[in-house]
């Protein structure tokens, strides 16, 4: 799957192991680089396992969220045009090969 970045401080994280570990600690940048990969590795968002895969509600509808460590979650929205959707509207996930990652961190805050 393609990956794009919402700002170029979260590409930094995502691509620099040492930003990573300061940034988020040692476990969490650990289960951070192998989530990037899992999303790099996958054909479709729908193809991720690992991390407890999951569409998000609310405010950050149309987003997709992996946990990584305890709170910490890696969210990532569709980064094609036009977003591939449902019958019903949703965003078809299983049809997403392109995507954005849009933040890092505990967004239960």
């Amino acid at each position: 799957m393609e990956i794009d970045f919402a700002t170029a401080k979260l590409r930094v994280l995502c691509e620099q192991h040492a930003r990573m570990v300061g940034a988020f600690g040692l476990p969490c940048a650990k289960k951070l680089r192998n989530r990037v990969a899992d999303l790099e590795a996958a054909a479709f968002v729908t193809e991720m396992v690992a991390g407890r895969p999951h569409p998000l509600k609310g405010d950050r509808l149309g987003q997709f969220a992996v946990d990584l460590h305890g709170a910490v979650r890696l969210v990532f929205e569709p980064d094609q045009v036009p977003v591939p959707r449902n019958a019903d509207k949703s965003i078809a996930w299983n049809q997403v090969n392109k995507v954005r990652i849009v933040f890092i961190g505990d967004y239960h805050d």
